[in-house]
């Protein structure tokens, strides 16, 4: 039997923090030593999610003695500061990272500088990090210390597309893409961050030429094609709590069909126990996919033969993040992949 892990959480407190700690009270490989915040120390954890009935530590700051006891550090920081915590304690041999941030996404630090506006302070060790969606990494995952989390758009948008696209079944200059995803998406600060008028109450688009999770796709869609992918990605902010659709609209490549396509995403999953692949035209909601770390994609026709929309389903704070996190984490030490999902 595998001794349980002893793990600590830095950024308890935020929406994706408290999805974490509300999934790894069912784990039971796992300890949590440490809960860790900036703010509330002292309090307990039940005090900002009712779900929460385990006994757990207070809240406390990261301090350096913390590392001697822990195997794995998960961060739920704001962007910027992953980087800067975790090239203080890189040192530490034993610990493994799992960074829910933007900040070992991508490998190129002036393109991260470019995306991010903030200069990457641990330029030296972005190599020893990977970016992963956990179906895409299975056997690489074991050889990192740093495992980057990827955004939640851009899992719904790679789960689906990237199997096809090296395969080369679609045009590869009429990709478009819109997504739309729960305000929790958007973390606690979303006020400071949205000013739009009845934000709680409306449907909203943002971030129409440049948002942050481009570059995510830019990358990834040439590590897996070494092609340039022309596309349009339009995220909306939607007045529910969680859930994200991203729906995909394609041109087939000639004598590329429908059922080509259903056939090649069924082949690539079909030892992914997270990815649903529905039957084609079958319409399908986040409420499908709420509070679980499943990824429900649908393939479907329009009016035009060479044209298809592919519909992806995923709760963002769970297999867009926190479940992802977890899923990521069993990899990772050779835990079964669903446990504690």
């Amino acid at each position: 039997m595998q001794k349980k892990l002893n793990i600590a959480i830095v950024g308890a407190t935020g929406y994706v923090g408290l999805d974490l700690i509300h999934l790894l009270c069912k784990h039971p490989k796992i300890k949590m030593k440490y809960l860790c915040a900036q703010k509330n120390i002292g309090k307990s954890i039940n005090y900002f999610d009712k779900r929460i009935k385990k006994k757990l530590p207070k809240i406390s700051k990261f301090k350096k003695i913390y590392c001697k006891n822990v195997d794995l550090i998960f961060l739920s920081l704001p962007n910027g500061e992953a980087h800067k915590f975790i090239k203080k304690n890189i040192h530490n041999k034993n610990i493994k990272f799992i960074d829910l941030s933007g900040d070992f996404r991508i490998n190129d630090p002036i393109e991260y500088k470019k995306w991010y506006g903030i200069n990457h302070t641990a330029k030296s060790i972005i190599n020893k990090s990977i970016y992963s969606i956990s179906e895409f990494v299975k056997k690489d995952i074991k050889k990192y210390n740093i495992i980057s989390n990827p955004g939640c758009y851009p899992t719904s948008i790679q789960l689906p597309l990237i199997p096809i696209l090296k395969k080369n079944y679609i045009n590869l200059n009429s990709i478009i893409i819109d997504s739309k995803s729960g305000f929790s998406g958007a973390g606690k600060n979303i006020k400071k961050k949205f000013k739009f008028k009845n934000l709680f109450s409306s449907i909203s688009a943002y971030g129409i030429e440049k948002h942050k999770h481009m570059s995510e796709l830019d990358q990834e869609f040439f590590k897996h094609t070494k092609k340039k992918i022309h596309y349009t990605f339009n995220p909306h902010l939607i007045p529910t709590y969680r859930g994200l659709l991203s729906s995909i609209y394609l041109t087939l490549n000639k004598k590329v069909s429908i059922n080509k396509i259903l056939n090649e995403l069924k082949r690539f999953h079909k030892n992914n126990v997270f990815i649903k692949i529905e039957k084609i035209n079958k319409a399908i909601t986040t409420g499908n996919v709420i509070n679980t770390n499943n990824c429900i994609i649908s393939v479907c026709k329009t009016r035009y033969k060479n044209r298809i929309v592919i519909f992806s389903a995923i709760d963002n704070l769970i297999k867009g993040a926190s479940g992802q996190a977890v899923q990521n984490m069993n990899l990772s030490f050779g835990f079964k992949e669903k446990m504690g999902l």
